[in-house]
């Protein structure tokens, strides 16, 4: 008969209160040849979880690509309507037909077949340089009349009323004045160029040498400038975006009214080729002419426009 030994075993007695933890497992080993882990274990509360990442990113079109696609859209509507005008009737030619016309006058724009036949070329430079020498005369005396009127209020207050009366009066009502005067068509064109760009320099030139602040000139006081200084040092820097701004108006209105001086004055010009056009009933090449005409007073516009972003201090420039 065996007997069996007992171990004792000995409790040790918890204080009152005390928590009772649970007895520990141990991980049972992993079983031979599987090498990848078991289930993740969940996140806890306290953990961040990386945000999914979209599958596309919206982004902004840039504004120059908007400007074009509007652009075209315009111009794609105007020649749809242009078009839908053509085919109703009448003697509008459409824009395939015009296009055409235009690479055929554009191929040799400068043949010369007699002194009233000429091409589209000649006509195009000689308008440009009549503007050219009334714009230029123009200038020359509007921008030092206009900071002379802005510069002393009595000389302003003298001319005002002459100013206020003259400008108002069109263009072409001051041809037969010209052409009474210079007893010839060219100098007439000329005259009717210098006095209707005149006023658009002289104002805005006027107004800007009022707009300059009245410290700049106390501190030229209190230093005792001469007008030479006041005008080279304060006056012309404030001045020159007025300055361009009656520029670039009195530019576009010298090109406006060549064409309507030329259609009555004859010679060789772009106004006198829409004229003999529509005398010889072309109306694609009168539609030519409008569209060179548009173009080229656009660019004008654009390089006075760049000029006068260049001088504009002080402004965002976009």
């Amino acid at each position: 008969m065996s007997v069996i030994a007992l171990k004792p075993v000995t409790f040790q007695e918890k204080p009152p209160g005390a928590a009772v933890s649970p007895p520990s497992v141990a991980a049972a080993p992993a079983p031979e040849g599987v090498t990848g882990a078991g289930p993740a274990a969940p996140a806890t509360a306290g953990a961040e979880v990386a945000p999914e990442k979209p599958l596309y990113v919206r982004t902004r079109a840039p504004d120059w690509l908007v400007r074009v696609i509007a652009m075209a859209f315009g111009l794609a509507i105007f020649i749809g309507l242009w078009s839908l005008l053509s085919k109703t009737g009448g003697r509008l030619p459409n824009p395939t037909s015009t296009w055409m016309s235009a690479v055929e006058v554009f191929s040799d724009p400068f043949y010369r077949k007699g002194p009233n036949d000429q091409g589209i070329g000649w006509n195009i430079l000689n308008s440009l340089g009549r503007v050219g020498i009334g714009f230029g005369l123009a200038a020359l005396i509007g921008i030092p009349m206009g900071f002379l009127l802005g510069r002393f209020r009595f000389l302003s207050d003298m001319c005002s009323p002459v100013i206020s009366l003259l400008r108002p009066v069109s263009p072409l009502a001051w041809l037969p004045i010209g052409l009474l005067v210079f007893k010839a068509a060219n100098p007439a064109a000329i005259y009717v160029i210098f006095i209707s760009s005149i006023w658009p320099m002289i104002i805005n030139t006027a107004l800007g040498v009022r707009q300059v602040p009245q410290d700049y000139m106390n501190v030229a006081r209190v230093l005792k400038l001469s007008e030479w200084k006041i005008f080279t040092k304060i006056l012309f820097p404030s001045v020159l975006p007025f300055m361009l701004t009656g520029v670039r108006l009195a530019i576009g209105v010298a090109w406006l009214v060549i064409v309507a001086a030329e259609m009555l004055t004859g010679g060789v010009g772009i106004g006198f080729w829409v004229w003999d056009e529509w005398n010889n009933l072309n109306v694609q090449h009168i539609i030519i002419a409008i569209f060179t005409v548009g173009i080229i007073g656009l660019l004008l516009e654009q390089l006075l426009l760049l000029a006068a972003r260049r001088f504009s201090y002080g402004e965002e420039r976009s």
